[in-house]
């Protein structure tokens, strides 16, 4: 069997290949603290899971339109008018099975050949695969540490040429817990409007901000016309096995990418829709006390990577992500995290898996208990320590 060379162009998600790696060690008997997955660990909430199971119970087993049934995308307008300022019109909503085809939708859409999509590095990695796939330019913007994980204003400017037709932004960032400030976002939306360049803000993250309130760069004027906004259900409340997103955009473009989405997946499962519904409508409490015991296990997690010499570990202010420096160990990235898994039994992922500039760093996902996080905690000292000497 002869691929298409365009499947060549396609990279992956590391943590299922950590994940694959560490499973099989668990099986040999070993004990693993699984700290690569990016998943909350938390049940999806009971009137979530009630309102799926009446969903079923009442005959939402069936087609439903391509861009999503009708009281979702009402719903989902409200939630986005009010969480960031803006009027939203149901057509502009485009309900899809996980947040990430509204990613691959916004390039097919809008990238082709010869054409270049800037985005942040490191960051999610399928951003770079996706762009790669439609044979578009990858352009990444570095995320600095020194500036907590925002990108330079004046570098993103000189990276904008005629050829730039997408940029893409993720704040609460994957995977340095970063977040963009208010000032960058409005410079940034600044360059957007005078160039007429679209943006791709991945603010999947958005309910799970420690201090302060969502910034989203659709705020802005003029933006409206030119942003799109990925979101979904599986971090805020825990459904990441439901696979429910949307994005919100012009209408135009959202007739476009419900034309995608009839081509590609038909329609997101009604009876998962119908959940979605029970979730932005239901109690806001589960929310809550998620991300109260991910701020406790954050501050813990943080404050021990920086008791560890030659460790250092900025502190995120989203997500549940921990990105420290380990470019004072003198291992690569890449060589830290598979010491750690075989030699220390902590899964984690290199800084380098999610972009050259990711380099010198490692991920953790801080979605696990305190206890095994503090266990975790012990090991990573230890093994840091035999390879320093």
């Amino acid at each position: 069997m002869q691929f298409a060379d365009r499947m060549s162009r396609l990279g992956t998600e590391s943590a299922f290949e950590v994940l694959v790696k560490a499973r099989a060690l668990e099986a040999q008997g070993r004990d693993i603290v699984h700290l690569e997955i990016g998943e909350p660990d938390f049940d999806t909430p009971r009137h979530i899971i009630d309102a799926g199971k009446e969903a079923l119970d009442s005959g939402f087993t069936h087609y439903g339109p391509s861009a999503g049934l009708p009281e979702l995308r009402e719903a989902i307008a409200e939630y986005v008018s009010q969480s960031r300022g803006i009027v939203v019109n149901p057509e502009q909503v485009v309900v899809t099975p996980g947040a990430k085809p509204i990613m691959f939708y916004a390039v097919l859409a809008l990238a082709q050949a010869g054409d270049e999509v800037i985005y942040p590095n490191p960051g999610f990695p399928i951003y770079e695969s996706v762009i790669r796939f439609v044979e578009a330019t990858p352009v990444p913007i570095r995320l600095r540490e020194e500036r907590n994980f925002s990108l330079d204003v004046e570098e993103l400017k000189s990276l904008v040429t005629d050829r730039t037709r997408l940029i893409i932004l993720n704040s609460p960032q994957n995977p340095t817990g970063g977040i963009l400030p208010p000032e960058d976002l409005e410079a940034i939306a600044e360059i957007a409007i005078q160039r007429g360049i679209p943006v791709l803000a991945d603010e999947i993250y958005s309910r799970l901000i420690y201090d302060g309130d969502c910034h989203s760069i659709t705020a802005y004027d003029g933006m409206q016309d030119l942003a799109i906004i990925l979101d979904g259900f599986s971090k805020t409340y825990a459904m990441t096995g439901w696979r429910l997103g949307y994005g919100v955009m012009p209408k135009k473009l959202a007739e476009q990418m419900t034309l995608l989405a009839v081509n590609s997946n038909s329609c997101t499962a009604s009876f998962v829709q119908r959940a979605g519904i029970a979730a932005l409508k239901g109690p806001q409490e589960p929310v809550a006390d998620m991300l109260a015991e991910f701020r406790r296990r954050r501050d813990a997690f943080v404050a021990g990577l920086n008791e560890i010499p030659g460790v250092s570990c900025a502190m995120p202010h989203g997500a549940f992500y921990a990105f420290p420096n380990i470019t004072e160990v003198s291992r690569s990235a890449s060589e830290m995290a598979d010491y750690l898994l075989k030699e220390g039994g902590v899964a984690c992922l290199a800084g380098s898996d999610f972009g050259v500039h990711g380099e010198g760093y490692l991920r953790f996902s801080y979605a696990n208990s305190l206890e095994n996080l503090n266990k975790a905690l012990e090991r990573i000292a230890d093994c840091v320590a035999k390879l320093r000497g």
